[in-house]
């Protein structure tokens, strides 16, 4: 759609939301959307205590959680106004919807890169389980060789140190080390190859492949990746690194292309009973987890922030889209040269009803660093790093290295899409009269 007419179209939805409130439902409108609001504030709360809390209390929160929305329909529906509320509410979705697509830039986010020759001994990791097997269903194995890549097919049956295969290749003359696999199989090959200096491909077989997502690359097709052997551009990303222990001088780092996580979810993913029943083995520990009655309590201290007693701590090579929520998960860019921190402490259910402020919310804490340090009141920490459960001595220092690998990508591929702006009602407004008027001076008179 022209940005010029979904700038109109925003002021006339959200125009004719308002007045559908004010003539069907008169003085009525600001009760309609108070209990809305109420409705929920009620309704986190219900959540938040179906997580913190267990047995009896958790059943009680759940009627409170799924009840608090029914009873605010059925007071719309008793007091005749349902369908005031629903077609307003539709108005106003549509109204925000096509005012951040009037405000938004078009096409993907662009990044500076150069074109490069093809490597001349490219070597590729390939781990056949993940992503349900897509390494054979895309038959990458075959592909890559046909390019003259040195494939090693990783056997499930006998575990292989990945970062000692990616060394010995490079020894052996590789000048271009690749994975297609899991993020962590990246990370660990990833930070091989800033090891030796040589360029990184990155092919999409797992599952997630979150930080082939950042790229840009063609996640539903993973054999696209490997056109970066012959068509090829290359551009320099962050790295996170993790280190352990006393003093960053004892050497011990891991490498993180996506994150790092402390906490509740990191705690709860190395239960032995997680994989067999994630869902009953969360609701039975969560409880204790978010109340601080077990688990080691947190104290995160990013450069000038400090978080005091969070839940959940994630640290990610560069910051996670805040703004946009059909955009989390997405990092606008891999060269900022600063972590992103999220912090959640939420400790009682007023402040899980403040949680929908998002970023404003209290419980909410969201900053970026070049180091980050994490201690406890416990000799060491669950972690998650690049979905890998670790169990790490504290205190733990993330760091980012700016620039620090050279990735290789295909010339064309999809890119990554531009956040969605955040409402700006104002900008709208202006955007739809000025791009009108211009328009029309440039009409023939």
């Amino acid at each position: 759609m022209d940005r010029r007419w979904a700038a109109r179209l925003a002021l006339a939805a959200g125009t004719a939301a308002l007045l559908v409130l004010l003539v069907f439902a008169g003085l009525r409108s600001v009760a309609l959307v108070g209990v809305g609001l109420a409705g929920l504030a009620v309704t986190a709360a219900g959540v938040w205590w179906v997580l913190a809390r267990a047995g009896v209390a958790r059943a009680l929160a759940l009627i409170l959680a799924i009840g608090a929305p029914v009873a605010v329909v059925v007071f719309y529906a008793v007091a005749g106004v349902l369908w005031v509320v629903l077609v307003s509410l539709a108005l106003w979705t549509l109204a925000v919807s096509a005012g951040r697509t009037a405000l938004a830039d078009p096409g993907p986010v662009r990044t500076p890169e150069r074109r490069v020759p093809p490597p001349g001994r490219p070597f590729i990791i390939m781990n056949p389980r993940s992503g349900d097997g897509k390494v054979a269903r895309f038959h990458l194995v075959d592909r890559a060789r046909a390019l003259g890549a040195e494939v090693v097919v990783l056997d499930p049956a006998h575990p292989q140190d990945v970062a000692e295969l990616a060394r010995r290749a490079v020894d052996d003359g590789a000048d271009l080390l690749g994975v297609a696999g899991g993020d962590g199989t990246q990370a660990l090959v990833a930070g091989v190859a800033v090891e030796f200096g040589v360029p990184f491909v990155v092919i999409c077989a797992g599952t997630r492949n979150h930080f082939a997502m950042d790229l840009g690359l063609d996640r539903e097709d993973p054999s696209t990746c490997l056109q970066a052997l012959t068509d090829g551009v290359e551009r320099r990303v962050d790295l996170g690194f993790m280190a352990v222990g006393a003093s960053p001088a004892e050497g011990r780092e891991r490498v993180f292309v996506n994150n790092a996580s402390f906490g509740a979810y990191a705690t709860v993913v190395q239960s032995p009973a997680y994989r067999g029943d994630k869902a009953r083995t969360t609701l039975q520990m969560l409880p204790d987890l978010l109340t601080h009655h077990s688990g080691p309590r947190l104290e995160v201290h990013a450069d000038s922030v400090v978080i005091d007693g969070p839940q959940a701590v994630l640290v990610s090579n560069n910051p996670y889209r805040m703004g946009d929520p059909a955009g989390l998960g997405y990092r606008d860019r891999l060269d900022s040269g600063v972590l992103g921190v999220l912090g959640v402490k939420v400790d009682n259910a007023v402040q899980a009803a403040s949680m929908l402020r998002g970023r404003r919310g209290p419980g909410l804490t969201s900053a970026t660093a070049r180091e980050v340090v994490i201690d406890a009141d416990a000799p060491s920490i669950p972690a998650g790093v690049d979905g890998e459960a670790l169990t790490v001595p504290v205190p733990v220092r993330c760091r980012i290295e700016p620039g620090a690998l050279r990735v290789r990508l295909p010339s064309r591929r999809p890119g990554v899409p531009r956040a969605a702006p955040p409402m700006n009602w104002r900008r709208v407004r202006r955007q739809a009269l000025t791009v009108g008027r211009a328009a029309a001076g440039r009409a023939p008179g």
